[in-house]
């Protein structure tokens, strides 16, 4: 199900206030009403629509669940039963010029009975209701509404990532500092989420709080640069060591400096596998690998000896 935008419907801005949500609705409710547009199917739909987007901009509890779970998750969760249920549309029509009574019938024929007027809280309904994921209790009682999840970011250097590790960080719930100790999982990608249930804002009327998400975000690295669990190096060699080979060292995310034999005749760019030295494989065995990439340095200064040297292998046709 496509989600709708309350806010485009009534033309103002996400940030508007309650005030202005009220002038933007009365504006286009005036113009759209059924008495002024009597057997206009178009101006119906209209007027339904802003009516739905008010009913739940002019509620703080709905337009807050509304923000926080999207267009789409709010119409997952809300039934049209849901959005209009406390709504009083006499009380809004008297304020804005039309009669009471007249009004709740017109939105009794345009969204069918039992929209208005009522002050009953939000009840679960059998059969795929909007409020199964949200709301706890038997069918037929009213229910909770689930607490704000929350989203920590949290930055990682490629360390953390290689041996696993365990962060204790600090956030704000209700104005109070919540602390809570964090095991990252070695071998994480980058913008991975954790979840830790409960953890977020308390829930409405009784409702489970929601939960708390680590979203992980990996530093670059002065070093290595990740590719899933490989992890590449550049190392520079002299022009010599190339051509007739060589043996270097080449450090590890593990802090180890293993051997690298260098054949004779490697080529600028070429790349070297080292197995096992890469990042853990996430939730299994094993561990990808480190690619060095060599880069073969061209001296920019030569001294008078190194300068003949050249020369002399210039003219050799090397």
């Amino acid at each position: 199900m496509s989600g709708k935008d309350y806010y485009k419907i009534l033309g103002v801005a996400k940030s508007a206030s309650a005030d202005e949500i009220k002038k933007a609705y009365r504006k286009l409710a005036l113009k759209y009403h059924p008495d002024h547009n009597k057997g206009d199917k178009a101006a119906e739909t209209r007027f339904k629509e802003i009516s739905e987007a008010y009913a739940v901009l002019s509620d703080p509890e709905k337009r807050q669940q509304y923000d926080t779970f999207g267009a789409e998750g709010f119409q997952n969760r809300f039934s049209q039963e849901d959005i209009f249920r406390g709504f009083d549309f006499g009380s809004i029509f008297r304020e804005f010029g039309f009669g009471g009574a007249r009004s709740d019938n017109i939105f009794s024929q345009i969204f069918g009975g039992g929209m208005g007027g009522g002050q009953g809280r939000a009840h679960f309904h059998a059969g795929g209701s909007p409020f199964n994921s949200s709301f706890q209790g038997f069918q037929g009682q009213p229910r909770g509404i689930k607490g704000q999840d929350l989203v920590y970011e949290l930055s990682l250097t490629l360390e953390d990532i290689a041996n696993g590790a365990e962060k204790l960080i600090a956030y704000d719930l209700g104005g109070a500092q919540e602390r809570i100790s964090v095991k990252i999982p070695a071998g994480i990608q980058s913008g991975k989420k954790l979840r830790l249930p409960g953890k977020g804002r308390p829930g409405i009327q009784g409702g489970p709080p929601g939960d708390l998400y680590i979203q992980v975000h990996v530093l670059e690295h002065p070093l290595f640069r990740r590719e899933g669990d490989n992890l590449h190096i550049r190392q520079e060699i002299t022009f010599s060591n190339a051509v007739l080979g060589s043996e270097i060292e080449v450090p590890t995310i593990d802090r180890k400096r293993l051997k690298l034999k260098i054949p004779p005749g490697t080529q600028n760019g070429a790349k070297f596998r080292m197995r096992g030295y890469g990042l853990p494989h996430m939730g299994g065995n094993g561990r990808g690998d480190q690619i060095v990439e060599i880069r073969v340095a061209v001296p920019k200064n030569l001294n008078r000896d190194q300068e003949n040297l050249i020369k002399k292998l210039a003219e050799s046709g090397l």
